[in-house]
């Protein structure tokens, strides 16, 4: 219950896409607010999308009109689709889930976390 798998990641050139999956366990995956998470080397975590039980949607504004989240609860996945990418979205990305029942959830309010995938994109 609440193992989180993440993969999708790779190296590409900017302006490419990228599209990147989170796969969950349980059969409450689709009651839970999820979240898309990233980390450059010598930055802080950043939030960059979440989506909510009912497709509500937030992304942060370095991403917004580029990045896509969504879900599909049938296969307990959540997705992120990364379109335009830039160098400055290099970074590990991690998905999470939200333990909070508002909406939005806040900054720490995600308990389960995926492994990290790496995207890398040049210049």
């Amino acid at each position: 219950q609440g193992q989180l798998a993440a993969s999708g990641g790779g190296l590409v050139q900017a302006g490419g896409s990228l599209r990147l999956s989170c796969v969950g366990s349980g059969r409450t995956f689709s009651t839970y607010a999820m979240g898309w998470f990233r980390q450059a080397p010598g930055k802080e975590r950043e939030f960059v999308a979440a989506i909510s039980w009912s497709d509500d949607t937030l992304y942060a504004d370095s991403v917004k009109g580029r990045f896509t989240i969504s879900r599909d609860n049938a296969k307990n996945t959540v997705y992120l689709q990364m379109n335009n990418l830039k160098p400055e979205d290099t970074a590990v990305y991690k998905c999470a889930r939200s333990y909070e029942s508002n909406w939005p959830p806040g900054p720490y309010g995600y308990d389960y976390w995926s492994q990290g995938t790496q995207v890398t994109v040049s210049s």
